[in-house]
C-alpha cells in the first residue's frame, strides 16, 4: 500500500468518495499530468475494490503491464501509480487480475479522451491548455437569472445533423460554423446535445456509454468540442448535454464487472 500524499492525492477527497460525497471525482480518478518532485509524468487512479491485482498497460510499455503495477491507496479501494515521463497523447487501459485469477482489460471509467471506435483504449488527456473566451457569457450568467427568461432549445444529434457520407462525420470544430450560424438565425436560445460521451454503437446515438467524461472521440478532439461550445457561448447560445446513465453498456471493456464484481451495476443482470 501506497500513502495518498506521495503520490499528490488528497485523504481528504479520497474519504469523501468513500461517502460518496466526492462530487468532483473525475479531478481526483483518472490518468492526470502532473509533476511529482523533479520529474514529469502521468498519476493513474482507479476504484477496483475487489480486485487482486491491477497494472496499467499501453503504448508506453508494448502493452505490457508488469513493469507497472499498481498499488492501493490504504484501505479506499482505489489503486493508483505515477508514471514519469509519458504525457497527453498516450494510449492506455487498466489490467485487471480478478479475485478468481482472470485477466481483464478495462478503459478508464474516467478518462478524458478514448480511442475512436471500433478501438477502446484510453487517451491521457490535458484539458486545461485551451483559452476560452465566454468571458460576458460567464459574466452574464453571474448578474441575470436564466429563469425569467423565455427558452428555445434545439435538440440535435452531431452524428446525424450533417455528415460527408456514412460513418464520416462533421469534426465539432465543423459544427462550430453552420450549426451555430443556423440556430442564432433560427431564433433558438439552446441548443440539447444527444449524449456526446464515448460509447461503441453508432445506432445507440450515444445512449450506451463506455466513457462518460470521455467526449466521443467521432467528432473530433476535446478541444474542437470546447471550441463548438465556446462558439455557442459567443453567439449566446447555452449549451445543454443529454447524461443518460440509465442505459449501462455491457461491452467488455466498459464497466461491466469492472473489477470482476459488479460495482457499478446492480447485481442482477436482468437490471444491469
Amino acid at each position: 500500500m501506497i500513502n495518498a500524499a506521495s503520490i499528490g492525492l488528497s485523504t481528504r477527497d479520497l474519504y469523501l468518495f468513500n461517502k460518496g460525497n466526492l462530487y468532483h471525482s473525475y479531478r481526483t480518478l483518472g490518468a492526470h499530468p502532473i509533476r511529482l518532485g523533479d520529474e514529469s509524468g502521468v498519476r493513474f487512479a482507479v476504484w477496483a475494490p475487489n480486485a487482486r491485482n491491477v497494472r496499467v498497460t499501453g503504448s508506453f510499455n508494448d502493452w505490457n503491464g508488469e513493469s507497472h503495477a499498481m498499488q492501493k491507496v490504504g484501505e479506499t479501494g482505489i489503486w493508483s501509480l505515477f508514471i514519469p515521463q509519458i504525457g497527453p497523447g498516450t494510449l492506455y487501459k487498466y489490467e485487471i487480475e480478478t479475485i478468481q485469477g482472470n485477466r481483464l482489460l478495462k478503459s478508464d471509467p474516467f478518462a478524458f479522451q478514448s480511442e475512436l471506435r471500433p478501438k477502446t483504449a484510453s487517451i491521457v488527456a490535458d484539458l486545461g491548455k485551451y483559452s476560452w473566451r465566454d468571458e460576458k457569457w460567464q459574466r452574464r450568467k453571474q448578474e441575470e437569472s436564466p429563469y425569467h427568461e423565455p427558452m428555445l432549445i434545439y435538440e440535435l444529434h452531431l452524428g446525424s445533423w450533417k455528415n460527408n457520407g456514412r460513418e464520416l462525420f462533421w469534426t465539432y470544430e465543423q459544427m462550430a460554423g453552420e450549426l451555430v450560424d443556423y440556430v442564432v438565425e433560427m431564433g433558438y436560445t439552446h441548443i440539447e446535445l444527444l449524449p456526446i460521451t464515448e460509447h461503441p454503437f453508432d445506432q445507440s446515438w450515444g445512449y450506451q456509454v463506455t466513457g462518460y467524461y470521455s467526449a466521443t472521440s467521432r467528432y473530433g478532439s476535446p478541444e474542437q468540442l470546447m471550441l463548438l461550445i465556446d462558439r455557442c457561448h459567443e453567439r449566446g447560445i447555452g449549451v445543454i448535454l443529454d447524461w443518460v446513465p440509465g442505459h449501462f453498456c455491457k461491452d467488455d471493456h466498459g464497466l461491466r464487472l469492472f473489477d470482476g464484481t459488479p460495482i457499478y451495476e446492480g447485481m442482477n443482470p436482468l437490471r444491469a
